[in-house]
């Protein structure tokens, strides 16, 4: 979702990711955009520096992604499940083709039990993120897999220039205190933070959302010459509320904020190591990053309640452990080229998962019998090779091609779903750059790229619920990618871009994490518009204003409709931000999330969503803040996100199709207190 607070940039320099990477104690953002004309490669590409970052106001911290304009975020479940993730057209459910890193570690969990591509970003701390770095698209070399709908890359700070300390408090039992500092240590700094937070939510039955949050990063050097070694550890424990079906809320069985199955809920925890190292010089450049990360979900649901079991209902009970190793490398060399300044890169990118993930039905937390069970071994390889000419003044390219390759070793319960696979694809990139003339850019992008499958669908053969044949998937999904974009800076203050795309893909994705099964998905094709402004008229007053549109359609005839359940099809925000008013500061952020189909047959729709979220601050003196953060102001009744199917309650003497909603959170308040030392 687009619409930073304090007027995100769109763009900021690229080279200032060459910069070293801290971050300063900031309480509000004067947040020009310095401009991107001869350096963007697309109209969609974009940095959000820490400090804009630090001044959002975020429910929950994968918001923070909201920054990206367009993508929105939401939540289904407790507070401690990976969020839902929507953009250009996609319903992306918990991540899937929206590819997450934070320093370099993919967050996308490949084969998870709940959802392929599965994003939990609650271990991110916003107060350490150096920036965040954003494309839309599968137009760039360096991205893989998830990364047809877009990329999100956040990267966090070597050290602070001053420590934080922070403590907040609010309404429905949030609680988060903050630590933070980076002291001297040898040649270089020592960063740690520690984070701790608790949130109810405005639930009958309380999230009682628990997690401990921390960081400790050793560096020297700059973010462009030099390296870090950090350590991370997170765990968190949770209810849940899942979501509820309209009929049961129309008839006065339950209220918005009830929970069917009280005994929902999860644990989770992410352990990571993870070294970098980085050199820069005038003639190339060269970035190693190499990480090991240990998760484990153990997560309880019951979106059916009683229709499969009505005795003892639905609940089941999704595990999921695995360590991920990986490392990227990249080098690149500049230098004349045909007569020509170009910069030349070569990447390759290598990851293996070792999982071990079910699916059981249980009661009240406890197992009653066992869907499926398997150990995953999936590793993958990339390879690419990337070239930026620039051929006149006025005429650049970026030109690429990408290797991937990808082995799957399934070993289930059922030796009839065992099995080993492989598969690789080929994706070639290129990008055409026009201008600038008049304080104006124009972009040509072509490319294609590709999702992974399952692993389990790879090599199924018997249905593991009802014993049927099942079909085989493709184990890795064909992308294809077009758009044309403009940039101008032509009316004074005003920065502007506008961006036309088509998506299309061989299949949406097909393996279904709650019922253990495989689906064979229809081609779908998604076409839309994005118009993104920044405004600043005034020292005191920046403007930002974003507009994305979309149209999603399976590609194939089918009697049941062509409609993509879930896609959303228009975005909106507007941001406005004070400074320099005295002490004070503030903003405010309405932020419109779009009507989506919930059918094939577009007969049963969601209602769109306007929301209104404000802070108000006050400068103590220049170490020392407070401030007031207001979500959901305006007090609305709606839905955060909403699902049609079929499911049964205790009362009902067969299945029943319905609207099933997970509400947003009441109108609530947070007051947090801030020193900087």
């Amino acid at each position: 979702m687009a619409a930073a607070l304090l007027g995100l940039s769109l763009v900021t320099p690229w080279a200032w990711a060459a910069e070293e990477d801290k971050t300063l104690p900031s309480v509000v953002v004067e947040t020009s955009r310095t401009s991107q004309l001869g350096i963007a490669e697309s109209a969609n590409a974009g940095m959000v520096t820490q400090q804009q970052l630090e001044a959002r106001t975020v429910y929950r911290t994968g918001e923070l992604l909201e920054a990206v304009p367009g993508l929105v975020v939401s939540q289904h479940s407790g507070e401690g499940k990976a969020n839902q993730f929507y953009l250009r057209g996609f319903n992306l459910d918990h991540g899937t083709d929206l590819r997450t890193t934070v320093d370099g570690m993919l967050v996308n969990q490949r084969s998870h039990s709940h959802g392929q591509g599965w994003t939990d970003l609650n271990f991110l701390i916003p107060e350490l993120a150096a920036r965040l770095e954003y494309k839309k698209g599968p137009y760039s070399a360096a991205e893989g897999d998830f990364a047809s709908a877009g990329t999100a890359s956040v990267v966090y700070v070597d050290k602070l220039d001053l420590g934080i300390a922070s403590v907040g408090v609010g309404q429905n039992g949030f609680l988060r205190t903050l630590l933070a500092d980076s002291p001297k240590a040898g040649n270089g700094n020592l960063l740690y933070a520690l984070e701790l937070f608790h949130n109810d939510g405005p639930f009958t039955h309380p999230d009682d959302y628990r997690k401990v949050n921390g960081v400790l990063r050793y560096s020297e050097g700059s973010g462009a010459n030099g390296f870090n070694v950090t350590a991370m550890a997170y765990r968190a424990k949770w209810n849940s509320t899942d979501q509820i079906t309209q009929r049961a809320v129309d008839s006065g069985l339950l209220g918005r904020f009830d929970a069917i199955d009280p005994t929902d809920g999860g644990m989770s925890h992410r352990y990571s190591l993870s070294a970098a190292w980085h050199q820069n010089t005038a003639e190339s450049s060269s970035d190693i990053n190499a990480y090991i990360i240990h998760n484990k979900l153990d997560l309880f649901s019951n979106f059916t309640y009683f229709l499969d079991d009505p005795v003892n209902g639905d609940q089941f009970n999704q595990p999921d452990r695995r360590t991920t190793t990986g490392v990227n490398l990249s080098h690149s060399w500049r230098g004349p080229w045909l007569g020509q300044q170009s910069e030349n890169t070569v990447g390759l990118q290598l990851q293996n998962d070792n999982i071990f993930n079910g699916l059981f039905s249980t009661v009240a937390q406890q197992r009653m019998s066992t869907t499926r069970q398997d150990h995953i071994v999936e590793g993958s390889a990339g390879v690419y090779v990337e070239n930026k000419t620039t051929w006149r003044d006025t005429f650049r390219t970026v030109a690429g091609v990408r290797g991937d390759y990808y082995r799957f070793d399934v070993n289930s319960d059922n030796p009839a779903n065992s099995g080993k696979t492989n598969a690789n694809i080929l994706s070639p990139k290129l990008s055409l750059i026009f201008g600038p003339w008049a304080k104006t850019e124009y972009y040509v992008n072509l490319g294609s790229g590709f999702h992974s499958n399952d692993a389990r669908g790879t090599t199924i053969t018997v249905d593991p619920k009802s014993g049927d044949p099942a079909d085989r998937v493709t184990p890795l999904v064909r992308s294809r990618g077009q758009e044309v974009g403009v940039r101008t800076e032509i009316i004074p203050g005003l920065q502007s871009s506008l961006a036309l795309y088509r998506l299309d893909f061989e299949s949406e994705l097909i393996f279904t994490g709650d019922a253990g099964t495989t689906q064979a998905g229809r081609p779908s094709r998604r076409t839309g518009v994005e118009f993104n402004n920044y405004y600043k008229p005034t020292p005191w007053l920046t403007i930002d204003a974003d507009l994305a549109f979309a149209r999603a359609r399976f590609r194939d005839f089918d009697p049941v409709g062509e409609r993509i359940p879930g896609a959303v099809e228009g975005v909106a925000s507007v941001a406005l931000a004070v400074d320099h008013v005295g002490p004070y500061f503030g903003a405010l952020q309405l932020r419109y999330f779009g009507a989506r189909p919930l059918i094939e047959d577009n007969s049963v729709r969601s209602s769109p969503t306007t929301t209104i979220n404000g802070r108000i601050g006050f400068k103590i003196n220049p170490t020392m803040r407070i401030q007031l953060e207001g979500f959901n102001l305006a007090n609305r009744r709606a839905s955060a996100i909403d699902y049609f199917y079929a499911s049964r309650l205790p009362n009902d003497p067969v299945a029943v199709n319905d609207i099933h909603f997970h509400p947003i959170e009441s109108r609530s308040f947070r007051l947090t207190f801030t020193a900087n030392f």
